[in-house]
């Protein structure tokens, strides 16, 4: 394990270290363009008879590393109690209905859509794909990945309403996305269909359990917090809330990734604004940037690292695109058109709809979806359409939203959104 760790850290250092020297691309995409394309070397080197040893290396580290076990285990937790602690409630609190239904709403119907795009157009492209295995790949794409999301607004420059509504969405959407993914997976494994009732219950035990998971934790991280005045002990516990918050969301079968969104969001508005002092908050602040930013690097340079396991033939790469077209039609179905259609509901600056859908971006979730699947065929054939849309999604999407967004958005201010409850025309 601990040599496990050094190679990841190392090589993630190295790799961050030539991108800032010379590509200057935004960290988490360069890294990963670099050990892609260190990856694809050494297959090219391998096929020319060349290096072979090298392929067999890189390989073996990569099975030692259960990706899948790693990410939805290991970083997932802290990335998104991260990602959740800069975004202000009160902020949130306005575009909470939007948020909740892109998050909910959209993330079902894109399911459906990309499912049954998927199991309608694959057929003629020569490759065979059952209909419960195209859904599971619906299920696993259509969240937004709040990493890569959160990582590259950063430098989007979008405006400060779409932005946060981007972010809330790909914070909330992902638990939606995974309860969906595990609902489909069952029906997989018992090979019958759950009634309605058992559905409801599974998502009000998951995604109902992880919110309120996350509620208690962080109303207890919050009271203890006031009780103290020692920022090395503060900045302990918030890293205990996260690490042993996920572990029992784990055991009683709960949303992990809802309940550090929610405990995030308490500790990182509640908790920073009236439970630490200045000197506490700097460093509480300090050290979830810092560790976001190293989990961010090793995630993306892992991800990079894997298409060297990932089976590409001429109709899987014509597949591959053919799921990026359908990805962002779904995408400009159910939530493009709703936004642009009721664009006074959502108080959005004209031009959102096409930031919204061209930031909805995939990253390393759906590749440890895929991973989890039962090994055959037809993961193998998931795992390759999602890796094709997480490349296009993060090199292509990513690197242009800035552009997008100087583009499309308009100089006019939002639309004010309607009061609940304000029935007047």
């Amino acid at each position: 394990m601990l040599d496990i760790l050094a190679i990841c850290l190392v090589t993630t250092a190295l790799l961050s270290y030539v991108n800032h020297q010379w590509i200057r691309l935004p960290t988490t995409i360069g890294v990963m363009v670099i050990a892609m394309v260190l990856s694809l070397a050494i297959v090219l080197l391998d096929w020319l008879g060349i290096a072979s040893s090298v392929r067999d290396q890189e390989q073996a580290f990569l099975r030692s590393i259960d990706f899948s076990e790693v990410l939805m285990q290991a970083m997932l937790s802290f990335l998104l109690f991260a990602g959740a602690m800069h975004i202000k409630l009160a902020s949130l609190h306005q575009h909470q209905w939007q948020i909740g239904a892109l998050a909910v709403a959209g993330t079902v119907l894109s399911t459906a859509a990309v499912g049954g795009g998927m199991w309608l157009v694959l057929p003629l492209l020569g490759i065979d794909l059952p209909l419960l295995y195209c859904l599971l790949f619906g299920a696993l794409i259509s969240p937004t990945d709040p990493i890569a999301v959160m990582g590259i607004l950063k430098s989007a420059g979008a405006p400060q309403d779409l932005e946060l509504v981007i972010a809330g969405e790909s914070l909330f959407n992902d638990g939606v996305g995974v309860v969906l993914f595990s609902l489909l997976l069952g029906m997989l494994a018992s090979g019958g269909t759950p009634t309605v009732q058992a559905a409801s219950f599974l998502l009000l035990h998951e995604a109902g359990g992880g919110l309120l998971l996350g509620a208690v934790l962080g109303y207890i991280t919050y009271r203890m917090l006031k009780s103290i005045d020692q920022y090395h002990v503060e900045v302990m516990l918030t890293l205990a809330a996260v690490a042993g918050g996920y572990a029992l969301a784990s055991r009683l079968h709960v949303s992990g990734p809802l309940a550090m969104v929610v405990a995030g969001l308490m500790i990182g508005n509640g908790g920073r604004d009236h439970a630490m002092s200045d000197i506490t908050r700097r460093y509480v602040d300090m050290f979830w940037e810092l560790l976001d930013e190293i989990l961010n690097a090793v995630l993306f340079v892992l991800l990079g690292m894997e298409v060297i396991m990932i089976t590409f033939t001429p109709s899987l790469l014509v597949g591959g695109a053919a799921a990026v077209v359908v990805t962002l039609a779904a995408r400009t179905a159910t939530v493009g058109v709703p936004v642009a259609a009721g664009a006074r509901w959502f108080g959005l600056p004209g031009g959102s709809a096409p930031v919204l859908v061209w930031g909805g971006l995939r990253g390393a979730i759906s590749v440890a979806l895929a991973l989890s699947l039962p090994p055959g065929h037809a993961r193998d054939v998931v795992l390759t359409l999602t890796y094709c849309v997480v490349v296009f999604s993060i090199l292509v999407q990513g690197v242009s939203l800035g552009h997008v967004v100087r583009a499309v958005i308009a100089t006019e201010e939002p639309a004010p959104v309607k009061a609940r409850g304000n029935t007047a025309d």
